[in-house]
């Protein structure tokens, strides 16, 4: 595998309520100190929950893997960390299904308009630790990278591009201007209607990268 392919599951962390805050903070009163602060607290939630899971998932494949002293145990240990991402994978794709419909905005996010950075940094995390979709997607990736005994760092690029998804209803407000007024809503509209169809079609691809490794394994073993 390799490590660019969970690169599009980024779209799956931001479709839904994470994007849509991002959006209203970017239309808020200090829209700039406002969503720093958000992005900085999603990334940091982000940086945690990926860093977590490729620990558990180095320290369950033992120090046989680390070390390659026994083939057949490490292929065995892959293949199951793989079904466990696959299980995960699933979960996720059902999840994202049922809450297709799930549109319009909770109540609090009328409080977003008048958001300090501080409560911004806050929701940012409260918002991607919370969410199960996103906290799926996380045990997949971390998984994911380290069963194929990635590096730590082969998890940034997943991590900088979920940022710079969130980031975008603020890159619209910089370049955009007076348009943002009509981008950001649509934007926010857009991402209502079609961004679990998105997701799904993210969770599917690496579904199949995951399957394929499973197969690998397989005729090795």
């Amino acid at each position: 595998m390799n490590f660019l392919t969970i690169l599009p599951l980024a779209v799956v962390m931001v479709a839904g309520t994470q994007v849509v805050a991002a959006v209203l903070l970017a239309s808020a009163e200090r829209p700039r100190a406002a969503s720093l602060g958000y992005l900085t607290g999603a990334g940091a939630v982000v940086v945690t929950g990926v860093t977590l899971s490729w620990l558990l998932t180095r320290v369950l494949r033992g120090p046989e893997a680390r070390a390659e002293t026994d083939v057949v145990q490490l292929e065995r240990t892959a293949s199951r960390i793989d079904w466990v991402v696959l299980a995960l994978l699933v979960v996720l794709a059902v999840i994202v299904y049922l809450r297709r419909h799930r549109t319009g905005l909770p109540r609090w996010m009328d409080r977003l308009r008048r958001a300090e950075p501080g409560y911004a940094l806050r929701l940012g995390a409260v918002l991607i630790a919370s969410a199960p979709t996103d906290d799926l997607t996380m045990a997949a990736v971390g998984a994911s990278v380290a069963r194929h005994d990635l590096a730590w760092w082969h998890l940034l690029p997943f991590v900088l591009l979920t940022v710079g998804l969130l980031a975008v209803p603020l890159l619209i407000l910089l370049l955009a201007r007076g348009r943002a007024a009509t981008a950001l809503p649509r934007l926010r509209a857009w991402t209502d209607r079609h961004g679990w169809v998105v997701s799904e079609v993210v969770i599917a691809f690496f579904a199949l990268v995951t399957v394929l490794d499973l197969v690998e394994s397989t005729r090795r073993g």
